[in-house]
């Protein structure tokens, strides 16, 4: 327990910068940008114009550096993980489903949102955008009511998952974040740690796809308790 206990506190550690208010700030500015970023995206857009478009709002709001890319995927791309490039080329339909996920840096604090979005009638994608949100609420309230590690939190998202008809891509598995820059002080999963995450300090990530069809859905936030997301 007490090697558990000190490798928490060291992976936990946070820069000389860092401010909770700043963070939450952050997580406000973050979350508010993935929704002017969603409501901008319009069928007929080509992936590439709507990922230069966000690039736009995130400079509009002085969020000018990322910690990571600049990720809008559009319809098949949205099964593609983290840091993988997407199809050039793909047109957001009539009936579609899209991802968006950001990572800003705005001052010496980090950001970073996830979330799906779709547009006509196409019940299971909406369903499937919709889950991701659920099963990300499910763990976060299986992290806030028990003393789950990472690992076993991510554990228990596959099962989840896999019961709600989904796939759990675990190479989104949750990692911290802090003043900039997080990695210094750890950039491995929140999956791979084997102490309960503390508030303010770590993403819950869930990302899933269809069994079988060309698509998946995305949604990110801090974990947070019950109180944040009234």
């Amino acid at each position: 327990m007490t090697e558990v206990l000190e490798k928490q506190s060291e992976l936990e550690a946070v820069g000389p910068a860092f401010l909770k208010d700043k963070m939450l700030e952050m997580r406000a500015k973050t979350r508010n940008t993935i929704h002017a970023i969603a409501a901008a995206c319009k069928p007929g857009m080509v992936e590439e114009d709507a990922v230069a478009m966000a690039k736009d709002l995130l400079a509009e709001g002085d969020m000018v550096r990322g910690w990571h890319d600049v990720y809008v995927r559009f319809g098949t791309n949205t099964l593609k993980t983290f840091g993988a490039p997407s199809d050039p080329g793909i047109v957001l339909k009539d009936n579609d489903i899209f991802l968006i996920d950001i990572g800003p840096v705005w001052g010496e604090f980090e950001g970073d949102g996830g979330d799906t979005f779709t547009v006509g009638d196409v019940p299971d994608q909406a369903r499937c955008a919709r889950d991701a949100k659920k099963l990300f609420h499910i763990v976060r309230k299986k992290w806030e009511d028990t003393r789950m590690s990472g690992r076993e939190l991510y554990d228990f998202a596959t099962e989840q998952a896999k019961a709600m008809g989904w796939e759990l891509n675990l190479d989104l598995s949750g990692h911290r974040l802090s003043d900039f820059p997080h990695a210094a002080i750890y950039d491995g999963p929140m999956a791979e740690v084997d102490f309960k995450p503390s508030p303010l300090l770590w993403v819950l990530e869930i990302h899933i796809r269809h069994p079988t069809a060309g698509y998946g859905a995305f949604f990110e936030d801090m974990l947070l308790d019950d109180s944040y997301f009234a």
